[in-house]
């Protein structure tokens, strides 16, 4: 295995082709080029692997080197190649071109605290030497949950690179134990290559950057940090030179170009349905569908990307990671489901899955979304929103750009990084005042106050007009009962509303999973969550809806929070958890609050809505 992977020396004439790696060797030093291969240097290739009766065949029908890889059963039919025995020898023979060495190579080796020792290939290699991956560094994985986790400190760089070698890994073991599948040496670098570049596009504190200041900053557009990520690549590519280098390793452009952005973000077309049964993308044909897998998976979010952070962020974060992606690596396999080829595991992983999942879910209640990582992360773009006007950096042609902007220019927008923060921060420039004044409030711990959390009973379409409206409401939603002397108004206040989910909405990621049994591996089947446990959970998303308050006077804020629970009453939303606590006198207005069972609204509960009406009007004749 050494052999393969750092190349041989060449054999002496007496074990001349005596295993596939000294082979490899020996026709490297004919032509390492296998598409410049003419009818001689392809007989020669043949009889090296035993397969010298069948030279005629490819003879005749003028089959060369720049055809070689793209053969399938049928053509050896039509080349008068009848026998299964001979046309799966020839076709694991032909998969073996794409994985001739190019030479003796000096990979890199990383040391990862999650993967361990960590080789490269040298073209991975020259793409993390490059500024626009180096920036990387600068940007941390969870944006503003450093500020609450003092062990959140890694950044997309460490993580892009255990992408990549993961991605590496599982397209490697597929390749080891289905032959079959004709995975070649251009699969695996653009594979790996695609894992390395995925995150490219992130901006200063990551998702907040793309999730909360661009839609505010920029509403008129639809921008997430896929998009950026592949603008960024193209940016690298053509601003690094790196295309020759790519051809030399044996990448074909622009097809390897295109299938690797689709890896990192989907079909070139955006408008394409993925469920129809055209095939919507270019780099590769069908046969190749499960490598769309392996980065960033668009059928059930089981993918390298990840397999990678949640290790990584449990082992930072110091919580307990349940999943185990060695088990899927060990697992792995394509079976074959609706003429589609799909990435699919043994039938007793679905526990390892339900795992997986439900990490994620811990992650963004105790750490992603924790409610001082929200408000903070909240601030940080309150004082990019006061700072875009301000703040320029230079881009092309020495062109200027703001904040919002620089994501229209791939020079500008390299040197944006989480070192934005810190350059407002000690900024002398008077226009940058009140943006200045919220981040040194982080930093002292001068925060908006948590007033609660609710829900609606039923998951809402919260648009920015919809948090307007609700801010404006918990201004005027003056308690029924001891009416407070404190006037507040709706900029006071602060909604955050958090969707936390399986990863596909509403829907069971699992149920679009194809697993497989021991008796028959090339046979897919799905498994059910019935099938597996009665005490899965029955929803797999919920909304929840945050309330804060940006002053910090006492008597300000016993108010608000009374105001936060008329509001949740007003609106028919869940009791929140200490709403007994904070205003003991609101919450025997709703009869659900008070008997523990939450009202639904229908009809069967008229009669409970009037009887509590006249208790309230008891309850409280004295009081003015």
């Amino acid at each position: 295995m050494a052999s393969r992977k750092r190349g041989v020396e060449t054999p002496s004439p007496g074990d001349s082709f005596q295993t596939p790696g000294k082979r490899a060797s020996v026709y490297r030093t004919q032509n390492s080029d296998v598409s410049q291969w003419g009818i001689e240097e392809t007989c020669h290739y043949l009889r090296g692997e035993g397969l010298g009766e069948h030279e005629t065949a490819f003879t005749d029908h003028k089959i060369i080197g720049a055809v070689l890889r793209d053969l399938k059963k049928d053509d050896l039919e039509k080349m008068g190649i009848k026998p299964v025995g001979d046309q799966l020898r020839i076709l694991h023979s032909l998969r073996k071109l794409g994985q001739i060495e190019e030479g003796p190579q000096t990979n890199k080796v990383f040391n990862d605290p999650i993967h361990g020792h960590v080789e490269l290939h040298p073209l991975l290699v020259k793409v993390i030497d490059t500024p626009q991956f180096q920036r990387l560094r600068n940007i941390k994985q969870l944006g503003g949950t450093y500020f609450v986790f003092p062990g959140a400190s890694h950044n997309r760089f460490e993580h892009s690179i255990g992408v990549g070698f993961l991605a590496g890994q599982l397209v490697k073991a597929l390749n080891e134990k289905q032959p079959e599948l004709l995975i070649t040496r251009r699969d695996i670098l653009c594979v790996q290559i695609a894992g390395l570049c995925h995150d490219l596009g992130h901006g200063p504190f990551s998702h907040m950057f793309d999730a909360k200041f661009i839609p505010k900053a920029r509403p008129d557009i639809s921008w997430k940090h896929e998009k950026a990520s592949l603008d960024m690549f193209d940016h690298l590519v053509e601003k690094n030179n790196l295309k020759p280098q790519m051809e030399q390793h044996g990448l074909v452009l622009p097809e390897d170009l295109d299938f690797i952005k689709e890896l990192i973000a989907g079909p070139m077309d955006t408008n394409v349905d993925l469920q129809s049964s055209q095939w919507p993308y270019r780099g590769r044909s069908k046969d190749k569908s499960f490598l769309y897998e392996i980065v960033a998976n668009k059928r059930n979010g089981i993918d390298m990307d990840k397999w990678d952070y949640f290790a990584r962020d449990c082992h930072n974060l110091g919580i307990q990671n349940n999943s185990d992606y060695r088990r899927y690596l060990k697992f792995a396999r394509v079976c074959e489901v609706d003429g589609e080829k799909l990435i699919c595991t043994r039938d007793k992983e679905v526990g390892n899955l339900y795992d997986l999942f439900y990490t994620r879910i811990c992650l963004h209640k105790r750490a992603y979304q924790h409610r001082v990582c929200t408000v903070i992360e909240t601030m940080i773009n309150e004082a990019f929103l006061k700072a875009d006007e301000h703040f320029l950096v230079e881009g092309s042609g020495g062109k200027m750009f703001k904040l919002s902007t620089a994501i229209d220019d791939m020079e500008a927008y390299t040197k944006l990084t989480d070192s934005v923060f810190e350059q407002i921060l000690h900024s002398s420039n008077p226009k940058l005042a009140e943006a200045r004044q919220i981040l040194q409030n982080i930093l002292q711990r001068r925060l908006y106050k948590y007033l609660g959390q609710t829900q609606a009973k039923k998951p809402l379409k919260v648009t920015q007009d919809t948090i307007n409206k609700w801010e404006a409401e918990l201004a005027k939603s003056v308690p029924q009962v001891g009416k407070p002397s404190v006037t507040l108004l709706a900029k006071d206040f602060v909604v955050s509303v958090i969707q936390m989910d399986y990863g596909m909405k509403q829907e069971n990621p699992i149920d679009s999973m194809r697993f497989y049994c021991k008796t028959d591996p090339t046979k897919a089947i799905p498994i059910r969550k019935h099938q597996v446990s009665k005490i899965l959970p029955e929803n797999f998303a919920e909304q929840l809806i945050r309330v804060y308050y940006k002053k910090t006077d006492g008597e300000g804020l016993g108010t608000a929070q009374k105001h936060f629970i008329q509001w949740c009453i007003n609106k028919d939303f869940i009791k929140p958890q200490d709403g007994d606590v904070i205003a003991p006198e609101l919450t025997p207005l709703k009869t659900s609050w008070s008997d523990g069972k939450e009202d639904d609204g229908g009809d069967d509960n008229l009669d409970c809505r009037r009887l509590n009406q006249k208790a309230v009007k008891s309850l409280f004749k004295d009081q003015a």
